[in-house]
Order: structure tokens, then sequence, then C-alpha cells
């Protein structure tokens, strides 16, 4: 079904679905985690064991809605898209930093949901290559486990940060919500914020 005059196409049901299931195992990352590492909830929670198998499943199963929806022809253009910096990101870095007022440039993505995407998809490698070695302790000596155990707590408390911070940014922008929600954006919305991708598409 086509959407409104005044809105335009933005993610497909793949893609919409990809976020949905990514958000849910990365919160149940996070949730889990806090759990096994901070007293006051390990003790209201309980059950270590059943908190340690759902952690460790979900950090299995967190790259798997995006490889799936690679699959898609919307979602390896938008993984191209989110992979290339042009000269119009970096603009709409500087007016970001230097926090000038007016549009700012940007395609179908913005350079902050770029950086946004390309932190994701790293820290995601680097959290399931250290919770491998953490996991099957026949894989690596003890001193590489206990190298990995560091840098997965504190990659963790980095991507909380992180996805806090975008909760907060797709909070205070309904009209993206939507955008994800729906699959479709306002007009007017779309030419403000992401002025080149209503020119050209």
């Amino acid at each position: 079904m086509n959407p409104p005059a005044d809105r335009r196409p933005r993610f497909a049901p793949a893609q919409r679905r990809a976020h949905r299931a990514t958000a849910a195992l990365m919160l149940t990352c996070l949730a889990t985690a806090a759990c096994l590492y901070l007293p006051p909830l390990a003790q209201l929670v309980g059950r270590r064991r059943l908190v340690a198998a759902v952690h460790e499943w979900s950090g299995l199963l967190l790259p798997a809605p995006l490889l799936l929806a690679l699959a898609t022809r919307a979602m390896r253009r938008d993984a191209v898209r989110l992979g290339r910096f042009t000269a119009a990101d970096r603009t709409w870095l500087r007016t970001v930093r230097r926090r000038r007022p007016g549009p700012r440039p940007a395609g179908k993505f913005n350079a902050g949901q770029k950086l946004y995407a390309q932190w994701t998809l790293g820290t995601m490698l680097v959290m399931l290559g250290t919770g491998l070695l953490m996991w099957c302790t026949g894989l690596a000596p003890a001193v590489w486990r206990t190298g990995a155990t560091f840098v997965h707590d504190w990659f963790a408390f980095a991507v909380a940060a992180v996805v806090l911070g975008h909760l907060r940014m797709a909070y205070l922008d309904p009209e993206a919500r939507r955008g994800m929600r729906t699959g479709a954006v306002n007009r007017a919305w779309a030419e403000r914020e992401h002025p080149q991708w209503a020119e050209r598409d």
C-alpha cells in the first residue's frame, strides 16, 4: 500500500523488523549484563545461570537480524549509504560541532546516524569475539580470557552510554520514530532534515 501524498517511503518492512529485533536483543544483552555485573540487581533477580544463558544467546543472535535483512535490496542499498562518508557529511559534522543554526546537508542518513551505525557494527563484532573467548574456555589461554573480560566489560559500559544517547535522540525526533515504525515520513521533515535524499530519491 502506498503512503499518502504528504508522506514518503523511508524504510522497507524487512529493515523495520531488523531494527526491532536488533533493539530487543541489544536491550536484553544490556539488561542481563546489568543483572550479572551489579550485585544489587543480581540479588534481586537471582537465577544467575538462567540470566547468563539468556545473555549469551542474545549476544550470539545479535548479528542475525542484520544478516537476514541484507538479503533485501533496500537493506543492501542503505548499508552502502551508511558506510560511505561524503563532503556533505563532513559539513554536517562541522555545523554540529560549531553549533551553527540552520539547515544541515544530509542524504538519507546524516553523519551522526552513519557514525552510530558503524560504531554499532564494530562493537557488535568486538563483543561477539570477546564473549566467545569468555564463554568457550578451551578456545584460548587464560591470559587471553582475562583480556577479553576486561575489553568486554568496558565496551559494555560504552555501548550502554551510546544506546542511551540513541534513545534520547529518537525521543527528541518523533517523525524519525514514526518513519521507523510505519516506514514513511512527512515530506516536509525529509526536506528539512535530509534535503539531499528528499531531492534525489
